[in-house]
């Protein structure tokens, strides 16, 4: 389902609690709404749509990866960017890692590690 994108500030710096698999639906509502607005999106928190749950989605070019209870575990090499947010106005400067390591659990619920670099670790961030 689609979900509306929260713009609430005192709700987007509430901290997420963990994922379960109860909250399996989540990610399918992230990625209809990722969908909906892929002309200027490439990547959702849960908080983004209302729900206070440890879960992302990423846009990786042909696949949208769901991490539940994603952890930065090495970060190498930061950088400045600048970046825009659906659930918050204009655009604003970062510091972000060209190399990555996270791990979380998929939507089978099973354990994974990922290496991303570049564009994509800057979208999982």
């Amino acid at each position: 389902m689609i979900r509306p994108i929260m713009k609430d500030i005192f709700f987007l710096n509430q901290r997420s609690e963990p994922a379960t698999e109860a909250d399996k639906q989540v990610a399918v509502d992230l990625l209809d709404t990722l969908k909906a607005h892929e002309e200027g999106c490439v990547g959702m928190a849960a908080n983004m749509i209302g729900v206070k749950k440890r879960v992302i989605i990423v846009n990786m070019g042909l696949v949208d990866l769901v991490m539940f209870n994603p952890v930065l575990l090495k970060a190498d090499t930061p950088y400045e960017a600048e970046e825009g947010c659906l659930s918050l106005v204009g655009v604003r400067k970062t510091t972000r890692y060209q190399n990555i390591e996270v791990e979380y659990t998929d939507k089978n619920w099973n354990k994974k590690r990922i290496k991303l670099s570049g564009w994509y670790a800057q979208i999982c961030q």
